[in-house]
């Protein structure tokens, strides 16, 4: 049965009634207890990312530092199709990357259409540090890059190539960003100190058209914090991210007094709401408040997200719309 927006209310006012009933799955329960430091991130591959920010956190160290050792796990494997070193090319077979990095104090720095620079996250925060600005793009982010140390290299592995000439012989000109094509890594974390900071990076949509941005370099869209609340992220159909500011959304739900969870969930229904194709669409955002709480929420099943605390790894599914309704 196709999903449209008027199915969809239908089945919000339901799924209210239902959780009212239920209340929240057993598992986000059992996860969301108060602790610190804590670290979260989207995917699988955010397994390996937590480990590498946990060494920092458990030893006292900054969120900020954790996220950006974090992310810089993923960036730097050519296995993770949609990160840094060996992510999908754009159209004309050319891997760019997006990247933002955000801080306790709401500072920010952030690059996007980076080209031959393995790490955007590090690149990112040096423009948080280094300069008055938030965001360099293009040419200038790599030149400033490479002014600060980082080295040139070739970021378009040969699975990679393979990939885009073989999309490139079947004359296929765009690839919908659906829920096949959506995967990045954004992570958020909180240190003993009770400081939050969050980081996001991608090689954005492959085969995506030459100087195409989504909303992973975005504040506010791909990635938000507020030391006084808490921090989101996102995955998914960047676009959609960018027309609602849902990290930003996500945040403010949580000021307003929703847990992680909720206020995961109601960012998704906003966007479902106003899409009568949204079943068409992968959009997901984790986020984590400053208790230590956390939670996700997607259209699509398939999402899932990595936690790390004092008690241990945990891989979990998100909570997902779709998979709801059935």
């Amino acid at each position: 049965m196709k999903a449209t927006r008027r199915g969809f209310l239908k089945f919000s006012f339901l799924s209210s009634v239902v959780g009212a009933l239920t209340g929240v799955s057993k598992s986000v329960v059992a996860a969301n207890k108060r602790n610190k430091p804590i670290v979260v991130s989207t995917w699988e591959h955010g397994l390996a990312a937590n480990a590498a920010a946990w060494k920092i956190l458990n030893n006292q160290g900054r969120a900020l530092d954790a996220v950006e050792k974090g992310v810089r796990v993923p960036e730097a494997d050519p296995d993770v199709r949609t990160v840094g070193l060996g992510g999908y090319p754009d159209s004309d077979g050319n891997v760019t990357l997006d990247a933002c990095i955000m801080d306790e104090n709401m500072n920010c720095g952030a690059v996007a259409f980076l080209q031959d620079i393995k790490h955007p996250i590090s690149v990112a925060r040096k423009v948080m540090e280094e300069t008055p600005h938030v965001m360099l793009v293009g040419s200038g982010a790599k030149k400033f890059a490479l002014e600060q140390g980082f080295t040139s290299e070739n970021l378009l592995t040969e699975q990679s190539k393979k990939d885009w000439s073989e999309w490139k012989k079947l004359g296929q000109q765009k690839k919908q960003i659906n829920i096949e094509n959506h995967d990045t890594i954004g992570m958020l974390a909180l240190d003993n100190a009770g400081n939050l900071s969050g980081a996001c990076t991608t090689s954005g949509a492959a085969f995506k058209l030459p100087g195409r941005v989504g909303d992973s370099p975005i504040i506010g869209a791909g990635l938000y914090v507020d030391n006084e609340v808490g921090a989101a992220t996102a995955t998914g159909m960047g676009e959609l991210m960018m027309k609602t500011v849902g990290c930003h959304l996500v945040v403010e739900l949580m000021r307003q007094g929703a847990s992680p969870q909720e206020a995961c969930q109601k960012a998704v229904q906003r966007i479902a709401t106003r899409l009568d194709n949204f079943a068409e669409f992968q959009v997901g955002f984790l986020a984590l408040n400053k208790a230590g709480e956390y939670g996700a929420y997607c259209i699509q099943p398939g999402f899932n997200y990595a936690v790390r605390d004092t008690s241990g790894e945990h891989l979990f599914d998100g909570e997902n719309l779709l998979g709801a309704s059935k």
